[in-house]
């Protein structure tokens, strides 16, 4: 059986999440595209602080680009159907809209459950139907046009705080089910819900539902793709499958030779290398990577491949934060060799670095890496400064490269 090092296994994975795909000047759809290809999907979340999360993954990869790149991918022309749509992939997420098929399965148990946190209970009789035929109607609406004009009920606090109408609940149930599909957003971040015939390509729309092996197949398949190498819980994770689900698609993907299981140093249980993985000599990688970013996501696998305990502090009281509030590993060669808590402040036109931590063993040039892409990031937020608070052992010598 093939063994990799940790540090192999690393250079893997950041290979398959495009970490060394070339950088362009100005990127184009096209760069776009191959960037998706690698990362497979991108996390959506309503978070704020600095930038939308579905953005930040491109730029850790692609440097500095035009958002809008990526609202075309999401929305499409009669000429250039849309290669994106919102589902619950992961979480809420872009995924590539070819696996609108794949989801059905996914779709039907929501049907079943008849929702995904909490039942819909249909308190007005007939209101789903209700908001059918306003969506059919109307076009693309939010939860806030049809409260206006159905009457969607008392808004009510049953999940995290969220404070959603018996209206907006009936909405988000449709569109886990596939009886509404999600066409895009406004500018407020409002979801806006269609009809799937009139969201998804026709050509999508009218493929098969695919046999629930093949389709877990299939999310195994491109999981162990942008993964490079993982284990079972790995792979299951990264489109939110049910491990048993994995491992009877892993058997067949390993019998078939698209996975070979290999052996990583410190991981215990079997491993599975995707057989186009490659596995170079070195990755000479430098990102700042969202909360939200797929090298993150599994926070067991992140520790097991970069010796790198990481939590998100977001729900955490002030209090007892360790290192902050929307706080970013940076990744510098092929290792994560710190974490800098940032902020956007648009009023101000500047990125506020409130914290910035380096890791054990980081090297010298850290602070002088971490200095440059804090100023191109800064320069794609369009914010003219950065600006440094005196908060961790990283933040002085980053002070002071920036001077």
């Amino acid at each position: 059986m093939e063994s990799l090092s940790r540090a192999q296994a690393r250079r893997v994975a950041l290979v398959a999440q495009g970490f060394r795909d070339p950088r362009h000047t100005v990127p184009t759809l096209r760069t776009v595209d191959r960037t998706l290809a690698r990362t497979g999907l991108l996390q959506v979340d309503s978070v704020n602080v600095l930038q939308r999360a579905h953005y930040m993954p491109l730029f850790s990869r692609m440097g500095s680009y035009d958002v809008d790149l990526l609202r075309r991918a999401g929305s499409g022309t009669p000429s250039r159907p849309r290669r994106l749509v919102e589902y619950w992939a992961h979480v809420q997420a872009l995924m590539p809209v070819e696996l609108w098929p794949v989801m059905r399965h996914r779709m039907e148990e929501y049907r079943a459950r008849r929702g995904k946190w909490w039942p819909v209970a249909d308190t007005r009789p007939g209101l789903e139907a209700d908001v059918l035929a306003a969506v059919r109607a109307r076009g693309p609406v939010t939860a806030r046009d049809l409260e206006d004009e159905l009457g969607g009920g008392a808004r009510t606090r049953e999940h995290w705080g969220w404070n959603w109408s018996e209206a907006r609940k009936v909405l988000d149930f449709l569109y886990m089910v596939g009886d509404l599909a999600i066409a895009g957003r406004n500018d407020q971040f409002e979801v806006r819900y269609d009809l799937p015939e009139r969201v998804i390509p026709a050509r999508v729309l009218d493929l098969p539902t695919p046999t629930r092996a093949d389709a877990d197949r299939e999310l195994v398949r491109r999981a162990a793709r942008s993964h490079g190498v993982g284990t079972a819980r790995c792979l299951a994770d990264y489109y939110r499958m049910r491990v048993t689900d994995a491992r009877r698609a892993i058997r067949d993907l390993v019998d078939a030779g698209e996975l070979v299981q290999v052996e990583v140093e410190g991981w215990r249980g079997p491993t599975y290398l995707h057989r186009d993985a490659r596995v170079p000599r070195r990755v000479d990688a430098r990102a700042l990577l969202s909360p939200f970013d797929p090298v993150v996501w599994e926070r067991q696998r992140t520790e097991r491949l970069f010796d790198f305990h990481y939590r998100i502090e977001i729900y955490v009281p002030a209090e007892k934060r360790v290192h902050g509030y929307y706080v970013l590993p940076f990744l510098l060669g092929s290792r994560l060799v710190g974490r800098v808590d940032l902020k956007a402040d648009r009023k101000q036109r500047a990125l506020q670095v409130k914290a910035a931590y380096a890791e054990p063993g980081a090297p010298p040039e850290t602070a002088a890496e971490l200095a440059a892409e804090l100023r191109e990031l800064a320069g794609w937020l369009g914010v003219d400064d950065v600006r440094v608070e005196r908060q961790g052992d990283l933040s002085g010598p980053l002070l002071e490269e920036l001077r």
